[in-house]
């Protein structure tokens, strides 16, 4: 289905591009043929990242930009380097987030802060900044934002992740209209579960969780990376370049099960999930 040179000449910036679901897309962008920009708040965490994704890219340069993108100036510094540098990116994938499992009566302001301003903020930052540069010099451009499979519906114990999503979906269909005449197309991908290592120790406590979690996917199993990558190469394609401001789910049916990723949680007893949840948060 994916033709080896189909990311041929394309430069993919993907945040967030040195772990988890970021780095398997990245690798994924690189086995067919593109240039890749990671950039994330973990140094050697992108060193790592990078020395994978150039295997996977049959030796291919990969850049790396330590960046924090909740911070807009630190932004438009990464951005005029990655131009000087690598050139001009034709595609951005903003895949950099923040999540934890808590109960909302308990949220600190802090911890709303921490997961909005890296999701919903540094979206905005990465998006707004590169398109600047594409409206100036009248070339096109293609975004892939990851959001999830609750932001349209929210889920339990999750609200600062539910919020931010929200924003970021709201965000990408905005701009899809507002763009388009710039021949910049957005879209997003609502992910279920995919197992990565961060994320399953801030959200998935145990085995246990991990069974009930399948039960309620149809398909009674969680998604594959190599799944996950194909969608978003897909919708990055040119092949494909009428699809503009869609949000595509890929969850193996779950949200049309019941909505509310971790709104099964609501069930336990609720003193012993809030010891649990502060346990994962090492509080």
């Amino acid at each position: 289905m994916f033709q080896s040179d189909l990311l041929q000449n394309k430069i993919i910036l993907v945040t967030g591009g040195g772990s988890g679901l970021g780095l398997s897309m990245s690798k994924r962008f690189a086995e067919l043929g593109a240039t890749l920009v990671i950039c994330g708040r973990n140094p050697d965490r992108l060193a790592n990242g990078a020395a994978e994704i150039k295997q996977a890219g049959a030796g291919r340069e990969v850049f790396t930009f330590p960046c924090d993108v909740r911070d807009y100036q630190a932004v438009e510094k990464m951005m005029t380097d990655v131009i000087a540098q690598v050139g001009l990116p034709h595609i951005l994938v903003n895949n950099a987030a923040g999540n934890f499992l808590a109960a909302t009566e308990d949220l600190s302001p802090g911890g709303f802060d921490a997961v909005v301003r890296i999701v919903l903020y540094g979206t905005f930052n990465c998006t707004q900044i590169l398109a600047k540069h594409w409206i100036a010099q009248k070339v096109p451009g293609t975004v892939l934002n990851i959001v999830t499979t609750y932001a349209s519906n929210g889920s339990a114990f999750v609200v600062p992740s539910a919020c931010a999503k929200a924003g970021v979906l709201a965000m990408t269909r905005s701009l899809a209209v507002e763009w388009g005449a710039y021949g910049i197309r957005l879209n997003a991908i609502a992910p279920g579960p995919f197992p990565t290592e961060g994320a399953w120790k801030r959200l998935f406590p145990d085995k246990a969780f991990d069974e009930q979690v399948k039960k309620r996917i149809p398909l009674g199993r969680f998604g594959e990376h190599r799944e996950l990558t194909n969608l978003a190469v897909f919708l990055l394609s040119d092949e494909v370049g009428f699809i503009n401001g869609e949000c595509v789910t890929i969850d193996g049916g779950e949200t049309l099960a019941g909505s509310g990723q971790f709104s099964l949680f609501t069930q336990l007893d609720r003193e012993a999930l809030k010891k649990m949840m502060r346990q994962m948060r090492g509080s």
